[in-house]
This record gives C-alpha cells, sequence and structure tokens, in this order.
C-alpha cells in the first residue's frame, strides 16, 4: 500500500508540474561525488519526485564549471534546467555530454523513451573538452597530427590523445557527439550554446516530436591546443538521421566546420551487419532503413544563419530511403572560400544513388546565400520548389544540377535568382 501510494504520489508531481506549477527545487550541488556522478543523482531522484533539475552556474566545488566524464544518462519524463551555468566534458571523457538512456553500448533492443526537455536559462555554454581523446565520425582514423598525414595523401584523420595507444579504439563513432538522443517521442532543446565539440553538436536518431529553438553553434574544423591548430573532422551543427518526423527547427545561428544542418538517411554498406549499441559506427542504433517508418518527414527549419566551408543545409539519401515534406524558410548561408552551396539535395558518395522520387517535396524559400549555388540537385528529386532566393556566388545560376535534369520531376524556381 506504502509503495502505491509512493508512485500515485511522484505521478500527481509529475502531473502537476507539466500544467506550470512550480516544483520543489533539486540541484546536483545537494550531492556529493564527482559532477556527472551528482547531476545523474540528481536526475533519478527527479524522476521519482519533480520530474526537473536546476544546473545553476554556481559548482559546490567552488568552481563556475560542471565537467563531465561520461554521458549523462535521460530518462524519459525529465527537464533539465540549464541556469546561466556552463558545462564541459573533461579531458577523461570519451563518450557524449548527454544521451536518452534507452540507447548506449550493448543496448541490442532500445525502446522508446518520451517527454525529455534541456532548457537554458541566460547564458548557457555545453563544451567540448580542452584536449579531447577522440574526435570525428565512425570512419576517422585518429592521430596526434592531422595536417601531417593529409600531407601524405591521407584524409580520413581526425585529432584525437588516444591515438597510437593500442588498448584504445583508433577510430571515431558516436560517443563523439555532444548530444545523442535515439528512440524519444517528445524532445525539446533551448536556448544553449555549443562550442567545440568532438564531432556532430547535436544528433537524433529514430526520434519524433521535437523541438530546437534558440542555438548558437561555434563548432570549428580547427581547435588550438598549447599553440597548434588541429584538424578535428565532421564538426556538423545538427544531425536528423533514420526516423526522425515532425520536428521544428528555429532561430539556429554560427559556424561550424561540416555542413551545418544535415538530414541523412543512408544504408551504406547495405550487406553488412548493422546492430544496434555498436561502437563501428556514428550512429548508437542501426545505420540501416527498414522501411517507411524509417523514412525522414515532416521537418520544419525556419530562420538559420550559418558559415562553413560545405552546407548550409544537407538533404541525403541513399537507395530507398526517403527524405520528404521538408520546409525551410529564411536561410543566410556564407560559404567560406566559395565552396559548395547553401542547400543540397541528394548527396553522392553515400552508398547506392537515391532513388526516384524518395527525396520528394523540399520546400526552400528566402535563401540567401554564396559558395558555388544557392541549391546543388545531385539525385532524381521529385516535387522540389525555390522562392524568393539571391545568390551571390561566384556562378551564374543559383541552381546546379550535378544529374541529367531529365531524371528529375517538378522542380519549380520562382525569384530564385543571380544578384550583384
Amino acid at each position: 500500500m506504502n509503495i502505491t501510494c509512493t508512485v500515485l504520489m511522484a505521478l500527481l508531481v509529475c502531473f502537476t508540474n507539466s500544467f506550470g506549477a512550480l516544483p520543489k527545487e533539486i540541484s546536483p550541488n545537494d550531492y556529493r561525488g564527482s559532477d556527472t556522478e551528482r547531476i545523474q543523482q540528481a536526475i533519478e531522484d527527479a524522476t521519482e519526485t519533480t520530474c526537473q533539475i536546476r544546473i545553476p552556474s554556481y559548482n559546490a566545488n567552488g568552481t563556475n564549471i560542471w565537467m563531465i566524464d561520461s554521458a549523462i544518462l535521460l530518462p524519459s519524463n525529465i527537464k533539465l534546467i540549464l541556469d546561466n551555468c556552463t558545462i564541459q566534458l573533461s579531458d577523461q571523457s570519451r563518450d557524449n555530454m548527454f544521451r536518452s538512456d534507452n540507447v548506449g553500448l550493448g543496448i541490442s533492443d532500445p525502446i522508446w523513451n518520451e517527454n525529455i526537455d534541456i532548457i537554458g536559462v541566460g547564458d548557457v555554454t555545453l563544451r567540448g573538452a580542452d584536449h579531447p581523446r577522440a574526435t570525428g565520425d565512425g570512419a576517422r582514423k585518429l592521430v596526434r597530427d592531422p595536417q601531417k598525414e593529409m600531407e601524405k595523401g591521407n584524409y580520413r584523420v581526425s585529432y584525437g590523445r588516444d591515438a597510437g595507444n593500442k588498448e584504445m579504439k583508433q577510430t571515431g563513432d558516436w560517443r563523439n557527439i555532444l548530444i545523442l538522443i535515439a528512440y524519444v517521442n517528445k524532445f525539446t532543446l533551448k536556448n544553449v550554446k555549443i562550442e567545440n565539440t568532438h564531432a556532430w553538436s547535436v544528433s537524433f536518431e529514430r526520434t519524433v516530436n521535437a523541438k530546437l529553438s534558440n542555438i548558437r553553434i561555434e563548432n570549428s574544423e580547427f581547435i588550438n591546443i598549447e599553440g597548434k591548430k588541429l584538424a578535428t573532422s565532421n564538426k556538423d551543427g545538427i544531425n536528423l538521421r533514420q526516423g526522425c518526423k515532425y520536428f521544428r527547427i528555429d532561430n539556429i545561428s554560427g559556424k561550424t566546420g561540416d555542413d551545418f544542418i544535415a538530414l541523412s538517411n543512408l544504408d551504406v554498406n547495405y550487406d553488412a551487419p548493422k546492430p544496434n549499441g555498436s561502437l563501428n559506427s556514428t550512429m548508437v542504433t542501426s545505420a540501416r532503413w527498414y522501411g517507411p517508418e524509417d523514412d525522414i518527414e515532416q521537418i520544419v527549419i525556419t530562420n538559420v544563419s550559418c558559415e562553413n566551408r560545405y552546407r548550409g543545409i544537407a538533404i541525403r539519401a541513399s537507395g530507398q530511403a526517403g527524405i520528404h515534406d521538408v520546409y525551410i524558410n529564411g536561410l543566410i548561408f556564407k560559404g567560406l572560400q566559395d565552396r559548395y552551396e547553401a542547400i543540397l539535395l541528394g548527396g553522392k558518395g553515400y552508398g547506392k544513388l537515391s532513388l526516384s522520387g524518395k527525396i520528394n517535396n523540399i520546400y526552400a524559400l528566402n535563401v540567401i546565400g554564396n559558395g558555388r549555388s544557392l541549391v546543388r540537385i545531385e539525385a532524381p528529386v521529385h516535387n522540389c520548389h525555390f522562392m524568393n532566393g539571391m545568390y551571390n556566388g561566384e556562378n551564374e545560376a543559383p541552381t546546379l544540377y550535378n544529374i541529367d535534369k531529365s531524371k528529375v520531376e517538378n522542380i519549380t524556381e520562382n525569384d530564385w535568382k543571380k544578384v550583384q
């Protein structure tokens, strides 16, 4: 009877909170242990009581930084309020900063989580390690001197202190992503600044009903370590992978060392095993398209201002994997060194070419950019419409076709033009 009453009381508190009542504050400063341990303990207690914790700017250990040694694991029905705080991965960490607790190494059959919020208040910074052990995606070999390797013609490399340590994995993987969310229904990330991550800033897999807003990303491909600039690869901003649906992404700005926003539904090496929970991937869940449930769809992206040497918004699919019903309104893209384009549709070099019409119903309006084009089309896309675009790059046309134009269907441009 006592257990039943306790559970009912916890549910009542969480229900009350969802309708705006102020919960009792739970702070990691109320606990003992490392910063990671104290935050995790606060989360565990909050799931049984208030469903909410607040991480303040002041750390009871006497600092104003919260140092994370391993991923903070997020259960269902939890709200993290980041109150004017700085959270940083420690030099010991080779893990995410935040990850939904339903996925990870060895979790072969993940279940769904729901209702996870990370809300910044005031000035909030989430930062990678000063001396990262590993950077880059699952195809990057760790090296101490990336520039030296690139001069030899070895380009699939990225900096990491674990390079050469035979006891440590010598390539990157999904642990290099700062925030990794998978199999979650209803997720919010709001009002944070992200700096110097070890690979992608935020990545989603098989996540639905998500809201991302007011995010500033400073994620250069070069980091300064002891006065030397070292190359770190795959420094994307926001990534959506297989099965992401019903996203609203608004007011995102900054600079990245790779694509700023990427929608990627890729199934490379189709015959290879791709289990959940493997470290041999940049996805924590299976990097495979199993059917329409794994399509990326109903994505709204608004008010984006970004710069990099790559793309503003990259939409890539391979084979029969689908990406459709994507609405982009308001994109300002500054392409550094006049490379690439504001928007990419298709993407080559990632397995089989996207089948005809599997990328469809992409709408982009109010786009300003330079680079090679406003939009590059590299796949047989259908029903894609572009309106109110101003291109001030080096080429004459705002749209670049890297595919036979007879392969695409129903592409329209309205006031989509080159300007001086």
